[in-house]
């Protein structure tokens, strides 16, 4: 089984792969008992993935993936987009964005939103490619559901559900990260 690192220290994230790529064995930074942050600095989902990856590649030399995932909504302009888990800055809680957002969104008809994930595959011989996954949804008029992390209490998805209120196992058939990551060739 192809062993890959996966350059995140976001437990919820590690699992999800985890669950998703069973046809590999995804190593998390933790396992390998690297403690490095790499800085999502770039201006695209794709930007900050590849160099996530590449920097961990180039720290391991093994293959590794990354991923930026953020969540777009359609009448705010795509806020709050690439910089979705720092737009209150680093010290925010994750309840704290939900509720803003909730408060933005509060008199908004336009509902619309999207998760868009990028996934980025680097290998030791330099050769790259990143994958994209978007899952088209609304934001909740409140938070609802206790499995997930993230945004997924406050993004719902057609039935009415908001992604916190799927079981892992439904929320991993659908999530943008989900059809980025049914997409890599290794």
């Amino acid at each position: 089984m192809e062993e890959i690192i996966l350059a995140s220290n976001n437990q919820g994230k590690v699992k999800e792969i985890q669950n998703i790529l069973k046809e590999y064995k995804i190593i998390s930074l933790k396992d390998i008992n690297l403690s490095v942050e790499i800085e999502e600095d770039q201006e695209t989902f794709e930007g900050n993935a590849l160099k996530k990856a590449t920097g961990i590649c180039n720290l391991t030399n093994k293959i590794c993936i990354a991923d930026d995932s953020g969540l777009c909504i359609d009448a705010l302009n795509g806020f709050p987009g690439v910089k979705t888990a720092r737009f209150l800055g680093e010290n925010a809680t994750q309840e704290e964005r939900n509720m803003y957002l909730i408060e933005k969104m509060k008199d908004k008809e336009n509902r619309k939103a999207e998760v868009i994930t990028c996934i980025a595959v680097v290998k030791p011989n330099g050769e790259s490619n990143v994958y994209k996954g978007i899952l088209e949804g609304t934001i909740s008029k409140d938070r609802r559901g206790d499995n997930g992390f993230g945004f997924d209490e406050i993004f719902e998805i057609d039935d009415g559900r908001t992604l916190a209120e799927l079981s892992n196992d439904e929320k991993n058939k659908i999530s943008s990260r989900k059809r980025a990551l049914e997409q890599i060739k290794i």
